[in-house]
């Protein structure tokens, strides 16, 4: 056993090449952070890769753009998500045979216990015998309720619990959450703010890979311009993929209405990659946001974040890290729907979120009252 800030592990020092399964885009590899971290401290010695699948949309950024060269990660294997094709598959097995891993470590999501036995038995197949993670029973498959509030655990106390036999990966510290930004991605986020001039920032990121969690665009123009209103002398930076640059300045015309003369907007959408975002996040007040890839990053990076949730994911288990965010969390009868797309209903989890609800919690939180993480609920 071994000693570490985030707390004790079990050291392999004798191993040589770990395999980590873990699928996703941004937000996925976030919460994946503790767990990966505890991967390294076990295995100190070996190399590890990840099988991970290639990007399902131009707004999710691959794996290797979010880890970078921070030392988790070494390098990886990829596939196409649901992919049936015996040709790629039996492609996939020859590789992982080929390479030999001495461990699999399995930090894939919850798709029901028959098929987490399935992707076992295919581990198996490529000679792995030592899999750790893998969630053959319903209790790995789920959230346990903490037993102080009686919520349902995040996914990243999920996967930590369900590799607990490697140790501790004390999801709480902040040494968890470390992405490793290096000097020159911290220069470049300095950079991008020069425009600011040392002004304090809030942080924006308007965009979404799903239209279930979209809150509109008229609803964001209309809170920036608000809050351009309370807050001019604020600069407002605005993050995101190249493809959200076009919604991003139409959010931004509220902020410039609201500001007038004084305002400062920088429109970083597709100048940024990933971790260089994260070290713009580090440097703005608030993060204000949907339930996103960026959210979870700012939320990594220690900036306090304002997020609205649609309710297709049940409470809690998405939300932002940490203790000083505000979420804003309608329940309704179809939460937990699981949808991309909502015609039905309307999306009348996000429709009921007023601006006003949005605006109250940005306030509160760039005018720096502490208290700990602020659930928002209405039914």
């Amino acid at each position: 056993m071994a000693n570490s800030e985030a707390g004790r592990v079990n050291v392999r020092e004798d191993l040589r090449r770990v395999l980590v399964y873990r699928m996703g885009s941004l937000g996925d590899t976030v919460v994946a952070l503790p767990s990966l971290h505890l991967i390294a401290r076990a295995f100190p010695n070996a190399e590890r890769r990840m099988l991970t699948n290639f990007p399902v949309s131009v707004k999710a950024p691959a794996a290797k753009a979010i880890l970078g060269e921070n030392g988790l990660i070494h390098g990886y294997f990829r596939y196409a998500v649901g992919t049936r094709s015996v040709k790629e598959l039996a492609a996939l097995w020859w590789t992982l045979l080929r390479w030999r891993p001495d461990v699999l470590i399995y930090l894939g999501p919850r798709r029901g216990v028959a098929a987490a036995r399935r992707d076992a038995k295919f581990f198996r197949l490529c000679g792995i015998r030592w899999q750790v993670g893998v969630p053959v029973t319903e209790e790995m498959q789920g959230w346990l309720r903490q037993e102080k509030t009686g919520a349902l655990e995040p996914e990243s106390e999920r996967l930590a619990r369900n590799i607990a036999e490697l140790g501790d990966a004390g999801v709480d510290s902040r040494a968890a959450w470390d992405l490793g930004l290096t000097a020159a991605e911290e220069a470049r986020a300095e950079e991008a703010l020069r425009a600011a001039g040392g002004r304090p920032v809030l942080a924006v990121s308007v965009g979404t890979k799903v239209q279930s969690k979209d809150w509109g665009r008229e609803n964001w123009r209309a809170l920036l311009e608000r809050l351009g209103a309370a807050f001019p002398r604020h600069a407002l930076a605005l993050a995101g993929v190249k493809e959200e640059n076009e919604a991003s300045e139409f959010a931004a015309e509220g902020w410039r209405a609201g500001a007038g003369s004084e305002a400062c907007v920088v429109n970083l959408c597709g100048a940024l990659t990933p971790r260089e975002s994260a070290a713009l996040f580090a440097r703005a007040k608030v993060f204000l946001g949907h339930d996103s890839g960026p959210m979870h990053l700012a939320a990594a990076v220690g900036t306090p974040c304002v997020a609205i949730f649609a309710a297709r994911n049940i409470p809690r288990v998405w939300f932002p890290h940490g203790d000083r965010h505000r979420v804003i969390y309608h329940e309704v009868d179809c939460m937990g729907c699981g949808l991309e797309t909502c015609i039905v209903q309307q999306k009348k989890c996000l429709t009921s979120i007023a601006v006003e609800e949005v605006f109250d919690s940005v306030v509160e939180s760039l005018d720096g009252e502490s208290s700990p993480l602020s659930i928002l609920s209405a039914w």
